[in-house]
């Protein structure tokens, strides 16, 4: 018998695409169809030449906004070049041929992305505009009705573009849960209809249910019961998460798969899969759900030590938290707490089902539990520094007051972080979002290995069993025990 092949990894985002063209022409269509029958009810009727032309530049229209509606969106929040930066380089290369560097080339790359969407948009508003207006033969006299109509809708178009790059739609959002689409259009259908009335119902709901479409889950491994499936399921997963360009659609949907598939008992058979004997699978799973969480407290550890650097203690007591302003780069490490969610729910969820699904020790033996600790804990030390939270490391007897303190180094307090961050901004909520995930994810081991943790630290093991041997990521061995010996207290808040 022959085995049922799965579709690679790279055909996924081009199914996608199909899939958002398929779905845009059904709403479409009828939307033409409706607007040509109340239009001939009031004109004489098109020839079938008309009608059949009328109907082909209409869907060209929508085929073009679409292609480069696809070319702007992104998992990932781009930054786009400033205007006047990018004059000054266009001058900068007409006189010197400086072509700039990689990083501004990158960015002014996205802003001509974003320029063509926003043309394509009035294009193809132009052009939909007019298509629905020709009831009559080609070449008779409308009094310039269509080209009125097809300047209304160029103007819509524009504005639509404009709008739609402002409020950085373009910006996937990925359902927090995975519903079916069925639930997934019940709970998105009052919120879709409210915003669809201010500016285009048709439109509007259709870019919606794209974005739905776009985002949903996509289950990365062959069809049970096939070859593939018995020998080896994980395969199509991990090469979708290791081969992929970081950032793009198809490394988002490989992390939602992992994520659903760690933490759900619906796959259970692809979960048992990552804990083989040979522990290869399950080293490689920890290290790409740990990878994003490794970069996050290093870069991060590495702008906080570099802002407290620039800007002294004693220069930012002197100013209002109002007028210090939160470091761009700081800030820009916080944009995709999507992915950092996922990850933390990962590496959380199978090393907590590993206490019951591991019979080989995978875990425990590789050192990954201790990994998935050390990790998760500098990360939450990093994100409560950058939010202004004192980190203070206790003497081993507990004693209060000056001398039985050892205060963190700069590094590990950031007070002045602490002020200028404003309770009700995006950044802040975004650190506190991470905080909380990471802080859930840390309990959650903690309760599925209490015992195990418990027995380990009366008798002085626990820091060799649960923290890694080398330097964490942020801070030091010594503060990471004592923050994990507040959750095994359960006194972590």
């Amino acid at each position: 018998m022959s085995a049922v092949v799965s579709s690679p990894p790279e055909m996924v985002v081009k199914n996608r695409f199909l899939g958002f063209l398929i779905w845009q022409s059904i709403p479409s269509t009828a939307i033409f169809l409706f607007s040509k029958t109340f239009l001939s009810s009031l004109s004489p009727k098109p020839s079938p030449l008309t009608a059949t032309i009328t109907f082909l530049t209409f869907h060209l229209s929508h085929l073009l906004f679409s292609a480069f509606l696809s070319l702007v969106s992104s998992p990932w929040p781009l930054r786009p070049a400033h205007p006047l930066r990018l004059f000054i380089a266009f001058l900068r290369l007409l006189v010197s041929g400086e072509p700039g560097s990689p990083e501004f080339r990158r960015r002014a790359r996205v802003s001509l992305g974003f320029f063509l969407f926003v043309l394509a948009a009035a294009a193809s508003g132009l052009v939909a505009s007019a298509s629905v207006c020709v009831v009559g033969p080609l070449g008779e006299s409308d009094d310039g009705l269509v080209g009125r109509v097809g300047f209304r809708g160029f103007v819509m178009g524009l504005l639509y573009g404009l709008h739609y790059v402002y409020n950085r739609r373009w910006v996937l959002e990925f359902p927090i849960i995975q519903r079916p689409p069925f639930f997934s259009f019940k709970m998105g259908l009052p919120p879709a209809t409210t915003r669809a009335l201010k500016l285009s119902g048709a439109a509007y709901l259709l870019s919606t249910a794209l974005m739905v479409l776009h985002t949903k889950r996509f289950i990365f491994a062959p069809p049970k019961g096939s070859a593939a499936a018995e020998t080896n399921p994980s395969e199509s997963l991990l090469a979708a998460l290791e081969e992929s360009n970081p950032g793009s659609l198809l490394w988002y949907l490989a992390y939602v798969d992992l994520c659903m598939v760690c933490e759900n008992n619906v796959d259970v058979w692809r979960r048992a899969a990552f804990f083989e004997e040979s522990g290869e699978t399950y080293k490689r799973v920890i290290a790409v759900g740990l990878r994003p969480l490794e970069q996050l407290a290093s870069k991060l550890g590495e702008a906080l030590d570099s802002s407290s650097d620039k800007n002294s203690q004693l220069s930012n007591q002197l100013r209002s938290p109002t007028d210090i302003k939160p470091d761009p780069n700081c800030s820009e490490l916080l944009n995709d707490f999507q992915l950092y969610t996922w990850c933390a729910r990962i590496t959380a969820s199978l090393t907590a089902c590993s206490h019951e699904e591991d019979r080989f020790g995978i875990a425990q033996l590789s050192g990954s539990n201790a990994a998935v600790v050390s990790t998760l804990v500098s990360c939450l030390l990093v994100v409560e520094s950058f939010m202004g939270k004192n980190i203070n490391v206790q003497s081993p007897n507990n004693l209060m007051g000056p001398a039985g303190i050892k205060w963190a180094t700069s590094s590990m307090r950031r007070t002045d972080i602490g002020m200028r961050k404003k309770r009700g901004g995006p950044v802040h909520s975004k650190a506190y979002a991470i905080a909380d995930v990471l802080k859930t994810s840390i309990y959650q081991v903690v309760s599925a290995f209490h015992g195990e943790m418990v027995a380990s630290a009366k008798v002085g093991l626990l820091e060799k069993d649960w923290i890694i041997a080398g330097k964490p990521l942020f801070g030091s061995r010594e503060l990471l025990l004592q923050k994990l010996q507040l959750f095994l207290d359960f006194r972590a808040t």
